[in-house]
């Protein structure tokens, strides 16, 4: 006799139905496929364990950081420092700045300011957030006085080099008071 085949003739017990007894039944030979599987030919235990199934785990968390993050870091200060210095010319600086040559206006608007062409930036710190990204911290001085301490921006790795980002240029733009909408910000 086939297990379950008893149903199959109407001589199942009262309150279990075809569908309790089909899976007990697919339990029942997924047990003997199991310990057929797991035995020898001696009925006895193997010599070596069962192989454990393995589950691939990522070498290594995401990159926060460039590989060379102190390469990167001083390239971030350099720039910076180059991008607010009164006497570093509008092409050094759209090399430095993100998207340098699309933010042009703005940048032409934030040097030709009077206060844009006293403004001094030193950076105090650099974090990075990701391999092409990170957060700047940093002093704005104005004809040698800080005007904004602790000030936080961006710096983003663009084609190779390490830029002022263009949201930190579009706030320093902001904060100047000038009211007219500027391309690009």
């Amino acid at each position: 006799m086939v297990l379950g085949s008893d149903l199959r003739r109407g001589n199942a017990r009262r309150g279990r139905g075809p569908g309790v007894a089909g899976r007990a039944t697919a339990l029942a030979a997924a047990a003997l496929l199991l310990l057929a599987a797991c035995s020898d030919d001696e009925g006895g235990g193997s010599e070596s364990p069962p192989p454990t199934p393995s589950v691939e785990q990522p070498t290594s968390a995401p990159a926060t950081a460039p590989a060379d993050a102190a390469a990167a870091e001083r390239e971030i200060r350099q720039n910076w420092q180059k991008f607010f210095d009164p006497k570093t010319s509008m092409e050094d600086k759209r090399a430095v700045l993100e998207n340098g040559e699309q933010m042009a206006p703005v940048l032409q608007a934030f040097s030709g300011d009077e206060r844009g062409g006293q403004v001094q930036a030193k950076v105090t710190k650099v974090e990075f957030t990701s391999t092409t990204e990170a957060t700047v911290t940093y002093t704005l001085t104005l004809e040698g006085a800080t005007a904004l301490p602790d000030a936080s921006g961006k710096s983003v790795e663009q084609e190779g080099t390490w830029k002022v980002s263009v949201t930190t240029l579009c706030a320093l733009v902001q904060l100047s008071g000038n009211a007219s909408p500027l391309p690009g910000c």
